[in-house]
């Protein structure tokens, strides 16, 4: 008897694909325009996610939180037509949840009376309560100091609203009209969502279309075997970086270590050699349900060993990627797998270095073929009470200059959440007691390299009423690392008063810095790390980054030994000058890293660079 299964339609299969693509993009369009808060609505700090009802992420987009939790909690046989699930506590979200402002709301999809697939979104929301404003306080030693914790509840049942849960929600928040708009918008999305894949079940059925789910992963399965992971020689590779501050203790390294073993095509990224958990919140809970959230926050990287950026653009990452990838853990009690009540809302400073860590690794491996490093998320803003006694909140992602890669310089102000961007001018003026003096690119912070990095953000703003600033940002000290003899990027920099009598430079994490009405505070983003030897950078494109502003005549004469002659106008290469000058320079030159880390390094460290950083015959050295 052939019980073999029926072959997928490829038409039926190419339907399916488009109806997730478009629904998820609805959902998240629809949460745009109906939210209330600028954190989701105009910075867009929010993702929508499609899962089957095996809890496995059809879509590839983005990344999203888990529906594991709610599966946990709440059985499929048990969930009924019309209920709406909430969470947003780290430690019970399986590792989908980083910090407490995410709040993340599920719907199931239903067919033929049973649960077939789930629609969720989740966003960082402006205040959840705990001890500041923004509920992300730099200091805390504690989760409980963060803000209101909710495991997965029922935020409605069968279609009837959990009011009391919904005013305890509501009572925590500095700011309770934008937290309940912001729920209602992403709750009427989602229901929206899962009207539209209830129709496409309806049209053609659970089995072909549970089938085609079954397909579209496969399918990213096998294309990262076979175009991503052949890439990388078995073998293992060692790398570390570093998160610079925790809020509490003085600066120091917290190292992040990352062992990659390449074998049989697969992965496998032990994490041993990792620092303790911090007494501050930079702490990541990442050890839960086999780490399947870091998995696919991870396996973005993989796409940059692809033959094109054209088609590393066309490579999902969805649960396909997760058979690929084992994560080996330390025991409890570090960064990555800290204790409770251990604080995580600056969770990003693991977070985000583990992307980093892996695509060095994965450059030890590889000759150097993938970018230099970024740092793209930061938290900066104001709060106060404005001319009409309200109180208000003025916060924003502000992104950074992307890694210099083989084939191109990195990026100008990227933002690693797709879609996410800076609050637009025109509504800050209007809403917050603020002017925005000045939004450029900061001149020379990208990483000098063959490929420049990419610049970072250079805003001021120019505070009208008594106000406090805060901050969650890392590489204050640390620079984004530059690769195979690139330079690393400029640090993050926030300066108040800048040229004036009071002038000071903040660090990176910080809560209720008081400042005085009429000051100006500018803010200066990461650059990315450049790639190649700047001394082989064309002087021509070297001439155009001066000529444009990206690059001061400074830099181009002493990073990438270009000398500019000509005054008032468009700069010219003085060919002689320039060749003599990058001779003399390859001769004063020792042994070169593989990775630069910038000036912060020494400071923390007391060296130059970590043993790690050389790779023997490789570029660069």
């Amino acid at each position: 008897m052939n019980t073999a299964e029926p072959p997928v339609d490829p038409i039926v299969l190419q339907i399916v694909e488009g109806t997730l693509a478009s629904v998820e993009a609805e959902v998240e369009a629809a949460i745009e325009r109906t939210s209330r808060s600028p954190m989701i609505r105009e910075a867009r700090d929010f993702r929508a996610g499609i899962h089957d009802r095996r809890c496995r992420k059809l879509t590839g987009r983005s990344y999203s939180a888990l529906v594991q939790p709610i599966v946990r909690d709440f059985p499929l046989e048990t969930m009924r037509l019309g209920d709406v699930f909430f969470h947003n506590d780290v430690y019970g979200s399986e590792g989908g949840i980083g910090h407490l402002p995410d709040l993340c709301v599920t719907v199931p999809v239903f067919a033929d009376g049973v649960v077939v697939a789930f629609v969720q979104a989740f966003g960082h929301h402006d205040d959840i309560g705990g001890a500041v404003p923004g509920s992300m306080p730099s200091h805390a030693t504690s989760a409980y100091q963060e803000g209101l914790i909710v495991p997965p509840v029922r935020l409605y049942r069968a279609g009837v609203a959990n009011d009391d849960l919904f005013k305890v929600m509501v009572r925590n928040s500095r700011l309770p009209d934008s937290l309940r708009g912001d729920l209602d918008s992403e709750v009427a999305a989602c229901r929206m969502g899962a009207e539209r894949l209830g129709d496409l079940f309806r049209r053609y059925g659970r089995e072909q279309v549970e089938a085609c789910f079954d397909a579209i992963l496969d399918r990213t399965t096998r294309t990262f075997e076979r175009e991503l992971l052949a890439k990388i020689p078995d073998g293992t590779y060692v790398w570390e970086d570093y998160a610079e501050h925790d809020g509490v203790d003085p600066p120091r390294l917290h190292t992040q270590r990352m062992t990659l073993t390449k074998h049989d095509d697969r992965l496998i990224i032990d994490f041993a050699g990792t620092s303790p958990q911090a007494k501050g919140p930079i702490n990541h809970a990442g050890d839960y349900a086999d780490g399947v959230f870091l998995k696919k926050w991870l396996a973005p990287i993989l796409r940059n060993l692809a033959d094109s950026p054209e088609r590393m653009a066309e490579l999902d990452v969805n649960e396909g990627v997760v058979p690929l990838i084992e994560l080996r853990f330390p025991p409890p009690g570090t960064l990555l797998t800290p204790i409770f009540p251990a604080p995580t809302n600056a969770r990003t400073f693991v977070i985000l270095r583990q992307l980093g860590i892996l695509a060095g690794v994965i450059a030890k491996a590889v000759g150097g073929r993938m970018p230099a490093d970024q740092e793209t998320i930061r938290y900066t803003g104001f709060h106060g009470v404005d001319s009409d006694g309200q109180f208000y909140l003025m916060r924003e992602v502000l992104g950074g200059g992307s890694g210099g890669r083989y084939y191109a310089d990195g990026s100008d102000t990227i933002h690693v959440v797709p879609d996410s961007k800076n609050l637009p001018v025109e509504f800050t003026e209007t809403r917050f007691p603020l002017v925005i003096e000045r939004l450029a690119l900061a001149t020379d912070s990208g990483g000098a390299g063959t490929r420049r990095g990419g610049l970072g953000y250079l805003k001021e703003f120019r505070v009208l009423r008594d106000s406090a600033f805060l901050c969650v940002a890392d590489r204050a000290i640390l620079s984004c690392w530059g690769l195979r003899g690139g330079k690393a990027g400029a640090p993050f920099r926030v300066t108040v008063d800048p040229g004036g009598p009071k002038e000071r430079v903040l660090p990176g994490l910080v809560d209720d810095e008081a400042i005085p009405g009429g000051t100006l505070v500018r803010v200066e983003t990461t650059g990315g790390g450049g790639w190649g030897d700047p001394l082989e950078r064309e002087p021509e494109l070297v001439a155009l980054d001066a000529l444009e502003g990206k690059i001061s005549a400074r830099a181009a004469r002493e990073a990438y030994g270009v000398v500019l002659a000509g005054s008032g106008g468009e700069p010219r290469v003085d060919v002689a000058a320039t060749r003599a000058l990058r001779e003399r320079l390859r001769a004063a030159r020792g042994r070169q890293p593989f990775f630069d880390r910038g000036p912060g390094y020494r400071q923390l460290a007391g060296v130059d660079h970590a043993e790690v950083d050389f790779v023997e015959d490789a570029g660069g050295e």
